[in-house]
């Protein structure tokens, strides 16, 4: 088994510059992905959303995003993505770590979020960082009709 080298990534706000770069990742990563129209809804006019983006250090290159819904005292992890030519270097825990922070920051004392029940690689990461199973969302996703996994984390 070989151990991954984190990569070094600024995590920051994401901007309709970083658009491009995350519809990308978008793509590359779901069945089924978000609208350019989605993610400028959650940026200009969902005032519960906040996006954030990873950026490698190097050359600047957008590697992930995360995005995170704070309603009341709750905040919800909407959606996590990481590139796929830079998955397995700790980029994922840096986003939900920075949308946690941020969450916390803002009064926030409970997470949740639903991840397919395939991914365990995802729930396992989210068991890591404090996140427990709580119940299942009988065919949540309807690309495909697959299950979700509910998931919390509390302060």
């Amino acid at each position: 088994m070989s151990v991954q080298k984190a990569m070094d990534v600024e995590i920051s706000q994401m901007k309709r510059a970083d658009l491009e770069s995350v519809m990308e990742i978008e793509k590359a990563s779901f069945p089924t992905p978000w609208s350019r129209y989605a993610f400028l809804a959650e940026l200009y006019e969902n005032r519960r959303a906040r996006y954030f983006v990873a950026r490698e250090k190097t050359r600047g290159e957008v590697v992930g995003y995360v995005g995170i819904w704070l309603i009341l005292d709750e905040a919800h992890i909407t959606n996590i993505a990481v590139h796929p030519g830079f998955r397995r270097k700790g980029i994922g825990k840096k986003l939900m770590l920075a949308a946690i922070d941020y969450a916390e920051s803002q009064g926030v004392g409970a997470v949740t979020l639903e991840v397919r029940a395939s991914n365990t690689m995802a729930q396992r990461l989210y068991e890591k960082i404090g996140f427990v199973s709580v119940g299942i969302r009988p065919g949540y996703y309807h690309d495909d009709g697959e299950d979700a996994v509910i998931m919390w984390r509390n302060q």
